[in-house]
């Protein structure tokens, strides 16, 4: 979206769309680009046996709790890490991603786990005729991958016959790569979304959601060479650059694992 120069947009949900739009890797770039750095590795998303007590999971548990049918739909599932925190509170589980390998994880997950599942490959909210609605929707980490977060929440309630559970980082989680960007790019990142604009877009929808900040435990570190790799991946640059990713990630103060900062948005249908 193009907004004037010298304005701003009038909306939230404008507001968003030109804040995402303004951060989008330049075509230029793009277009040289060796893999796409939009890709996510599903080892990193698959369930774990115990999962984290998060504010997250409480307020799905609870929304199931007073949901007869107990059905879930993952948006944006990944490997399943979201709707498999909650094998024995769910009976049924829809999973929806647009990449074919995360939802190839997130069946195998299913069926490792016994949940009863659907796999849907599709974005959201084109998706929505082929999930059907369930009582609870969830969505983990998607809602900076759009542009149009109006639509895609609008979405999220439309599927819902009981409530959403929103999970998203405090800002951007890419936000932490911008000094890379103009290190081997020189290209300077304009300011990332926050939780903040997102819960703008909400209100503006008539959404009054329940608002959980709180702060997750890190990623286990990666192996230096992996983690490498897939900034570099990130950044748009060729493998065998790899090691001067590591040397800047090693000079970099800055965190060395994704963002911690969590913010949960619940709200009931």
């Amino acid at each position: 979206m193009e907004t004037p120069t010298g304005t701003q947009p009038d909306t939230a949900a404008a507001r968003w769309s030109a804040l995402m739009a303004a951060r989008a890797v330049p075509d230029e770039i793009l277009a040289h680009a060796p893999a796409s750095p939009y890709r996510q590795d599903p080892e990193r998303f698959r369930p774990v046996a115990e999962p984290p007590d998060t504010p997250s999971r409480r307020a799905a548990v609870a929304i199931l709790a007073t949901s007869a049918g107990r059905t879930v739909l993952d948006v944006g599932c990944g490997a399943g890490a979201a709707s498999l925190a909650l094998v024995g509170e769910a009976r049924h589980v829809v999973g929806v991603d647009p990449a074919s390998d995360m939802l190839a994880a997130f069946v195998g997950a299913c069926l490792e786990w016994g949940m009863p599942y659907q796999g849907v490959l599709g974005t959201w909210p084109e998706a929505l005729p082929d999930t059907g609605t369930a009582d609870l929707v969830l969505c983990h980490h998607v809602g900076y991958d759009t542009d149009d977060l109006a639509g895609f929440a609008a979405g999220l309630g439309a599927a819902a016959r009981s409530g959403v559970v929103m999970e998203i980082h405090a800002t951007h989680p890419q936000a932490w790569l911008d000094p890379f960007w103009e290190r081997f790019h020189g290209v300077r990142r304009p300011a990332p979304p926050t939780a903040d604009d997102a819960l703008a877009v909400l209100t503006e929808l008539g959404v009054q959601p329940e608002v959980q900040r709180w702060t997750s435990e890190p990623r286990p570190l990666e192996d230096p060479d992996v983690r490498a790799a897939r900034v570099a991946r990130r950044l748009c640059l060729p493998p065998e650059r790899a090691g001067e990713v590591a040397t800047a990630l090693a000079e970099h103060d800055g965190p060395t694992a994704p963002p911690a900062e969590r913010v949960t948005l619940t709200w009931r249908t």
